[in-house]
């Protein structure tokens, strides 16, 4: 007869079980550092032996890395998800850019409606902390936080949409526009009318979201991903118009 005798679980299949659901689920972030063998033990509560064996496991599947003389990190998981090929036809071609917002319209517009009916008051909360930080950092002169706190803000939305799949693609996607690789975010918020208005696109969205209007959400959406395409498609022509200018002037005073 197939049946066997019922065995207790492995006490190191218990902590990779757990570390591959903070993972899978996006809880913990690709080069996240854990913490000490010591303080995991103690929070997983198995032995030092067994947590071992739980992260040589974990090392030897791709999902977690050792490095000398700094611990042990979460895996580049995020890096297969475009070849480096791939990444740099991106950046070198400008319809990529449109190609990019066009996905991001659709992809952010559906998981803020999915935020919206499935996300717990937590990840609404988290959301609108998120946007109370931008709120303040916008009174600053320097951009910089504005900017880094606009994809936090986004990433956010996403993962309050508890679907994995998407997470772990947008997650990789914005990846790449951190780089620089599809267009300069930072260019976006050193303009202040710019700034101004971005923050109200982001207080619309927080706003449908907060209220649980999954509708509303997506069409904020859709409203700030068309401001930002505008806002690509002129600051390219601003800059085509520039280097031009520039050369009539160079033009103008070697005559």
């Amino acid at each position: 007869m197939p049946f066997r005798k019922i065995e207790a679980e492995k006490l190191s299949h218990g902590v990779v079980s757990q570390i591959e659901l903070l993972i899978l689920r996006g809880i913990l972030h690709p080069g996240e550092r854990l913490p000490s063998e010591r303080e995991l033990s103690e929070r997983f509560g198995v032995s030092r032996p067994s947590l071992r064996e739980a992260v040589a496991e974990l090392q030897a599947r791709g999902l977690l890395e050792a490095r000398p003389n700094a611990g042990i990190f979460v895996g580049d998981v995020l890096g297969s998800a475009f070849s480096p090929a791939l990444i740099d036809l991106f950046a070198a071609h400008d319809e990529a850019v449109a190609d990019y917002i066009d996905f991001r319209c659709d992809m952010e517009g559906l998981a803020a409606e999915r935020a919206a009916r499935h996300g717990s008051d937590t990840d609404l909360e988290v959301i609108d902390t998120i946007f109370a930080k931008m709120e303040a950092a916008h009174q600053k002169r320097d951009p910089t936080a504005e900017a880094g706190l606009d994809a936090d803000f986004h990433m956010a939305i996403i993962e309050a949409s508890h679907n994995v799949v998407m997470l772990h693609m947008m997650r990789s996607m914005y990846e790449l526009l951190r780089q620089g690789v599809f267009y300069n975010r930072q260019m976006m918020f050193r303009n202040r009318m710019t700034r101004d208005q971005l923050l109200d696109q982001h207080r619309a969205i927080n706003s449908a979201l907060q209220a649980r209007d999954g509708a509303a959400a997506r069409e904020a959406v859709a409203q700030h991903m068309d401001y930002v395409r505008q806002s690509m498609t002129d600051q390219s022509r601003a800059t085509r118009n520039e280097e031009i200018a520039r050369q009539r002037l160079e033009h103008e005073r070697s005559r």
